[in-house]
């Protein structure tokens, strides 16, 4: 799955987005393309309070290392500005919903035509082209 990117779900039965990010006892990390889709990792946090204690995010954070977005039932303002720092998208949606049906959106999504942190994401997957402005040069732009 080259061209896949990572997602994280806040889950602690694997099948449905039922925790907040802070106190979230466990992630579900999936690889997904267009066409399919792979569990890669489920972590492990063990319980955490929504006690406004940011040390506990950091592993959380290191855990989510590479994900594009975290899918979750909430998240707090703090923890939204270290997750967009790391360039990771926070996807806040409803309690229960299905992990299957959230991937399968995504999918759609990916072939129909991306969101802006969805582009983002694919972009940053592909990696840095050199020859990105070469197009640009060649019509003739310059700063």
């Amino acid at each position: 799955m080259d061209s896949a990117i990572k997602i994280a779900f806040a889950t602690t039965d694997m099948n449905t987005v039922n925790q907040h990010f802070g106190s979230s006892k466990s992630f579900a990390v999936y690889a997904v393309d267009p066409d399919r889709s792979e569990l890669l990792e489920a972590a492990q946090f063990g319980d955490l309070a929504q006690d406004g204690n940011e040390d506990k995010l950091s592993v959380k954070m290191q855990m989510l290392e590479g994900c594009a977005a975290v899918y979750c039932q909430a998240v707090g303002a703090s923890a939204i500005k270290q997750l967009v720092a790391h360039g990771i998208q926070p996807v806040k949606v409803h309690e229960g919903s299905r992990i299957v049906d959230l991937i399968a959106d995504l999918q759609n999504e990916l072939k129909s035509g991306s969101s802006s942190w969805l582009a983002k994401a694919i972009n940053k997957a592909k990696g840095f082209d050199p020859s990105r402005f070469d197009a640009m040069e060649e019509e003739g732009w310059s700063e």
